[in-house]
């Protein structure tokens, strides 16, 4: 009874432990300019399935990233986010993609910050 009691008490540790580790936090540099971007930003990283948490910092160019690696990687978000126009560092968007964005969005032309207009 007592070896039956302790085998479910480290199954149910063990099973608590794996279910705490699914979940990564990282960041990385996405360039993009205003509060637009930022929208665009976040919500192309959170269709990604296993995408938790998104958050863009207009100033420093940083997505905050919790994802579920069991159902994603790095490489998937950035391809989701060159998607929508937003280059990487590892990746870049393509001409079309990055046509798609608003005007005022356009980072490569001109990489100020544009947040309070908009």
């Amino acid at each position: 009874m007592k070896k039956g009691i302790l085998v479910i008490a480290m199954l149910c540790f063990a099973l608590a432990t794996y279910a705490q580790d699914k979940n990564k936090k990282m960041t990385m540099e996405v360039d993009g300019k205003c509060e637009m971007c930022k929208m665009r930003i976040e919500k192309a990283a959170l269709r990604v399935p296993g995408v938790k948490y998104a958050l863009w910092d207009i100033p420093s160019h940083q997505l905050s990233l919790i994802m579920d690696e069991r159902k994603t990687n790095s490489m998937e978000i950035k391809t989701a986010l060159v998607a929508v126009g937003h280059d990487t560092k590892e990746l870049k968007a393509t001409k079309e993609a990055y046509e798609q964005v608003h005007p005022c969005c356009r980072y490569r032309e001109d990489n100020t910050d544009d947040s309070k207009k908009h």
